[in-house]
């Protein structure tokens, strides 16, 4: 850990940094477990993004019954908080614990999609306006702008960007069902967990906003963080569900093209091809 973020911990805890040992930072910023003098343990996070987002979005997700971890401090450059001892094991148990919370979370609704402000996705923005229509909101605000975006910045050709335009304009159809606005933790697979060999004991890097709650569990599909286990546990699944996947599929396959480049590409294509465009 640089001397910038020890003296800015140091400021915050009141005390003297005993010992930080790196841990995965994911795909933004630089992440420590922070030993301090007076015996307490916490994680200090730093990144080129605004902290202060991250911070609101497990406030939010806290509030609403998800554990995640105490957030202690946050500035636009530091984020600290509580340490949770655990493995991203994800053993039949968890699956179960983990469709469990998931299904409680989905249950905290609100009147429109999107989300009080902007988010993000690792370090891509969110854009989060208050939308009553969800199909307008999935196509305007996730598929169509992360397309516009990988455009721009050279990672999707304007023949594929028009594909998905094409479906956007479709999705009205496609999505043919009324789901409510649910509350999601945006970016659940199995590095985001701390578990043990039964329960989830903490929900880490959300990208959370109100969305139809198929989005997260098409993305614990792809990710293959949940299996049998999970999906028998998850209550009333919506019918047509597996016909929407492969939809709600390409927003993750759009993020990781931005996020690692073009080895998503073939993916994105192929998918589009099963679908029609």
């Amino acid at each position: 850990m640089d001397e910038t973020t020890t003296a800015a911990v140091e400021s915050w805890a009141g005390t003297g940094v005993a010992d930080a040992t790196e841990l995965d930072g994911g795909e933004v910023g630089s992440v420590h477990r922070v030993d301090l003098a007076d015996g307490r343990q916490v994680v200090a996070k730093t990144a080129d993004t605004d902290l202060r987002t991250e911070a609101e979005m497990l406030r939010h997700l806290a509030n609403h019954g998800l554990t995640v971890p105490e957030v202690y401090h946050a500035t636009a450059d530091l984020l600290v908080m509580a340490f949770v001892e655990g493995e991203p094991e994800i053993t039949r148990a968890v699956e179960r614990d983990l469709a469990d919370r998931l299904a409680a979370l989905h249950a905290e609704t609100a009147p429109t999609f999107g989300f009080p402000v902007d988010t993000l996705s690792g370090k891509l923005d969110l854009p989060n306006p208050r939308t009553d229509d969800w199909p307008s909101f999935f196509g305007n605000h996730r598929l169509g702008y992360m397309a516009e975006q990988a455009v721009e910045e050279g990672l999707l050709s304007n023949a594929d960007a028009g594909r998905i335009e094409r479906l956007c304009a479709e999705l009205p159809e496609l999505l043919d069902h009324d789901p409510e606005p649910s509350l999601i933790h945006g970016d659940v697979w199995r590095e985001n967990l701390v578990t043990d060999s039964e329960q989830v004991l903490a929900f880490l890097d959300p990208a959370c906003y109100y969305a139809d709650p198929e989005v997260e569990l098409a993305y614990i599909a792809w990710t293959d963080t949940g299996g049998d286990a999970f999906f028998e546990r998850y209550p009333d699944l919506p019918r047509g569900v597996g016909d929407r996947r492969p939809i709600y599929r390409l927003l993750p396959m759009l993020v990781h093209l931005r996020h690692f480049g073009d080895e998503y590409l073939q993916p994105i294509q192929e998918t589009l091809g099963e679908l029609g465009y």
